[in-house]
């Protein structure tokens, strides 16, 4: 059984067709982080012990937020990441320049706004990852 659907829109977003398999169980956020606003959307499932997040989609607006590298290096700091070790590609995404990795892709969708997309690597692959993120598309 198929499990395909659309994303709904998220804070001046348009989250596209979602592929089979993502948990059906939807939530959305609002929060702030070191001057950074995040409208946030998860999707989950409910798992033995509890619930597992398939996809994140994030949009976020802050001015810190003014180019490719500046997103790049919030979100290291906000995840952790170590940015020497933190291996992403180029990524061409509709709205403007972004980054992919294994389980997470970003882009800058104008100055002082960006969009992350993350997901469970065991649920989603990078193929489908891509796709997702290129469904992600301003609808202002």
């Amino acid at each position: 059984m198929t499990n395909e659907h659309d994303g709904g829109e998220l804070d001046g977003f348009q989250v596209g067709e979602l592929p089979g398999g993502i948990g059906d169980a939807v939530s959305d956020f609002a929060s702030e982080w070191d001057d950074v606003s995040f409208a946030s959307r998860v999707w989950e499932r409910q798992v033995d012990d509890g619930y597992r997040v398939d996809l994140r989609v994030h949009v976020l607006r802050g001015e810190r937020l003014a180019d490719l590298d500046a997103v790049r290096e919030f979100l290291a700091d906000y995840l952790e990441r170590d940015p020497d070790t933190w291996e992403l590609a180029d990524f061409a995404h509709p709205d403007g320049p972004g980054l992919i990795g294994a389980a997470e892709a970003f882009w800058l969708a104008g100055p002082g706004v960006a969009v992350t997309v993350f997901v469970d690597p065991e649920v989603v692959d990078a193929d489908a990852l891509r796709s997702i993120a290129v469904g992600v598309v301003s609808s202002r």
